[in-house]
């Protein structure tokens, strides 16, 4: 079930004591609580009056991590801040009624001792780690905390991106049998969905790049190594989409061959057709003009004579489309 806690409490905050357990703090205890050798984790709407004064008059830290923290619109991106990282990551949106590839963005400013992060909407990997630090299992320091969650957001990703690759294989099995109609609908939304995603996870690869390749004091060789292989899981999505991409433009390829195909065949009878009664069509009509003169007007036997014509000019065109392998 998706943690709506964020949705109720526009500021969250815990004092990490670098054990996996936390204490949760009310925001008048933020600033007078004794925060030695421990980690002051804030998590904010940034649209709440209390996020906007305590970022900006409060965390002290450098004005472009403000406006970063506090922004409408941002993508995917790392900035170092002397020893502190400036991140802004996005996952998919499993919130209620909501569309998993209009992401959630989160906005982080880490460094060893103070976290700050800020979003709108929830997100799920949040909510998990706020329960882990209230198990006791949480991260026990800033790069542990930078690890859990990226590589949170980043294996969500794999059920929602396994969902629309069955989607777009079940498409492609059922190519023959499926409605048009329906078919182009699925074909569609499933491309809108990849693009998307994809627009999003590219920057994102760049950022997880950035985030392990930069020096930072508080981050060791080994920790790199482990943001290095979220950054492979994400690549692998990313790749995924490509090649989920790449499927249903061959799907939709093939389906505009078939219905290319069906017009053609019914183009090509209703052309045969036309061919086979064009020359009927003219005698019929010469013949019954209503003036004076028309041949067999005053014979009995007219009718039957012009009728055995008729059939016979039809097999006569039917003997030269056969040799010429028309039908």
């Amino acid at each position: 079930m998706q943690d709506n806690i964020a949705t109720r409490n526009p500021v969250q905050a815990y004092l990490l004591d670098k054990q996996g357990n936390a204490q949760e703090l009310t925001y008048e205890e933020i600033d007078t609580v004794d925060k030695s050798d421990k980690i002051l984790w804030l998590h904010f709407d940034y649209t709440s009056p209390e996020a906007i004064d305590w970022i900006t008059n409060k965390s002290y830290i450098d004005s472009i991590a403000i406006d970063a923290l506090l922004t409408e619109e941002t993508r995917p991106r790392t900035t170092i801040l002397g020893d502190a990282l400036l991140i802004a990551l996005r996952g998919v949106n499993l919130n209620p009624n909501s569309k998993p590839e209009d992401m959630v963005s989160v906005r982080l400013y880490v460094s060893a001792t103070l976290i700050i992060s800020t979003r709108r909407r929830n997100l799920l990997s949040i909510g998990e780690l706020i329960t882990s630090l209230k198990k006791g299992t949480g991260p026990k320091s800033a790069s542990e905390f930078l690890i859990d969650l990226t590589y949170r957001i980043t294996d969500r990703m794999e059920e929602i991106i396994d969902q629309i690759e069955d989607r777009a294989d079940y498409l492609e099995e059922n190519i023959i049998d499926s409605s048009d109609i329906k078919f182009r609908n699925e074909i569609l939304a499933i491309r809108r969905e990849s693009i998307i995603l994809r627009r999003y996870l590219f920057p994102q690869k760049e950022a997880m790049n950035k985030l392990y390749h930069d020096k930072i004091t508080w981050i060791n060789e080994y920790e790199r190594l482990q943001l290095r292989e979220t950054n492979d899981q994400l690549i692998r999505h990313i790749e995924e989409l490509d090649t989920i991409r790449d499927k249903v433009a061959l799907i939709q390829e093939e389906l505009s061959n078939m219905l290319s195909d069906q017009m053609n065949k019914k183009m090509y009878v209703l052309s045969i057709i036309s061919a086979i009664f064009l020359p009927l069509s003219f005698l019929t009509g010469l013949l019954g003009i209503n003036i004076g003169g028309i041949p067999g007007a005053e014979n009995q036997n007219a009718f039957n004579i012009f009728s055995l014509i008729l059939i016979a000019i039809v097999s006569f065109q039917y003997w030269i489309f056969k040799k010429k392998k028309w039908i």
